[in-house]
């Protein structure tokens, strides 16, 4: 048995992880769960048995017309990118990695920075093959097994495994993103920066957890568009307007010690970052890479958390309690000493599968270092999103309790009741679902 952790390395397991779903366990001998890149943080694809989707990598058929594709579920992004830019076509929604099986980004119901403007991967999913629980396979979409449908989207695999799906891609002109970053010095210029911009496609703000004060939450807005031919002329795109990027990545190549990431080496890298964009405005054009996946560039960067690991909390709330819940959580953070070393603020369009994470608002992600008083405090802050009418998203969650799921997802009971009619032995089934009654 191998051991095998998720991209927060806590927990570690120990548990099979086959490569062949025709090999999945049979009635009697446990439980199962599919597994991409295991690029989600917590437990949510690990299980008594893994199910590996990777070897499903085949794209089977592309409408050069209409941009429509059907491959199978272990398609990543990585392979999406390198095939279908240089054709012109873009994902319409895309994580902010791009080492992610599309299987794994529709159990998730990935959003990005768009998701206010053109929502989450599960609008361009025309249909998918389902191998349910008892083996067999089903064909989803919406107008055909539409409970499954919407169930599967944002389900975390617990409906079974994604085999092969029908994807809409977005046509660009180029490979380029026009950007345009604008500094907010305190948490109500940065709201009022979203507002100011809500029609902008892509928009995330970088937001600094540690200053107080009049500084507390000041930010940097990076919003982004798809350049056209005409706004690449003159710059490196202008005669290969489709060119992939070419990068030497960066490797973490080991754990770092516990104690790098501390209050002051964050303080100290939040007034760096903060300060590396001089002017208050900046714009020119980039490549997709740095734009959506700049952490792509160094592999490994989990080992920065150490041996030990970490988790990311991320939490939406409506958009009218965005000002008090981010500032009261930064208070909370502050008071409690909990920096986070990467933190990112982001607007949220309307919801979609029945348990699915986005809801309109704001959504706040957090990294912090697994450590003895860190789940105690982050139960702290569930209550405080739970009163705000927010939720937390799952596939970052790694110690949630069952009260906060079943009182902030209003879809928990009939996701339920599905699971019990298309699986009563409990085949399917993570560490996760355990721990929420899931």
């Amino acid at each position: 048995m191998s051991k095998i952790s998720n991209w927060g390395k806590y927990p570690v397991v120990a548990g099979p992880e086959l490569s062949n779903p025709a090999y999945i366990p049979a009635p009697g001998e446990g439980s199962w769960i599919p597994r991409g890149m295991g690029r989600c943080y917590g437990d949510s694809s690990l299980g008594e048995t893994m199910i590996s989707s990777l070897k499903l990598d085949r794209m089977l058929d592309f409408d050069e017309q209409n941009g429509i594709l059907t491959c199978e579920a272990g398609v990543t992004y990585e392979d999406l990118l390198a095939t279908f830019v240089p054709k012109g076509w873009f994902p319409p929604v895309t994580p902010g990695t791009k080492f992610v099986s599309l299987g794994g980004a529709l159990a998730s119901d990935v959003h990005g920075k768009n998701h206010h403007k053109e929502g989450s991967i599960s609008a361009y999913v025309l249909s998918f093959d389902l191998l349910l629980p008892a083996g067999s396979v089903v064909s989803c979409s919406r107008s055909e097994n539409q409970e499954l449908f919407w169930a599967t989207v944002g389900g975390m695999g617990l409906t079974g495994m994604i085999l092969r799906l029908r994807i809409q891609l977005k046509a660009i002109e180029t490979s380029a993103i026009k950007y345009h970053n604008i500094k907010a010095g305190s948490l109500a210029e940065i709201l009022a920066l979203f507002d100011e911009f809500g029609q902008a496609t892509y928009s995330v703000a970088w937001i600094d957890t540690i200053a107080g004060g009049r500084k507390r939450g000041r930010s940097i807005l990076m919003k982004g568009e798809h350049a056209s031919k005409e706004e690449t002329k003159g710059s490196a795109w202008e005669k290969t307007p489709l060119a992939l990027p070419k990068k030497l990545p960066l490797t973490v190549p080991f754990n770092f010690p516990s104690f790098a990431l501390n209050p002051l080496t964050i303080s100290i890298f939040n007034t760096l970052y903060y300060g590396k964009q001089l002017k208050h405005q900046k714009e020119g054009i980039m490549d997709y890479d740095s734009f959506f996946y700049p952490l792509d560039a160094i592999h490994h960067w989990n080992r920065i958390y150490g041996k030990r690991g970490f988790t990311q909390y991320q939490f939406v709330v409506p958009r009218e309690a965005g000002a008090e819940a981010i500032e009261t959580v930064l208070k909370h953070m502050k008071k409690h000493r909990m920096g986070s070393f990467l933190s990112v603020l982001k607007l949220l369009g309307p919801s979609s599968g029945l348990i699915s994470f986005p809801m309109e608002g704001y959504t706040l992600t957090l990294d912090f270092p697994i450590k003895k008083n860190l789940f105690p405090f982050l139960h702290e802050l569930d209550e405080m999103v739970k009163g705000w009418g927010g939720r937390v998203y799952l596939t970052k969650d790694v110690r949630m309790q069952p009260a906060m799921m079943e009182a902030t997802y209003p879809g928990v009971e009939t996701f339920r009741a599905l699971r019990r009619e298309i699986d009563p032995e409990k085949r399917v089934l993570s560490f996760q679902a355990k721990r929420l009654n899931l």
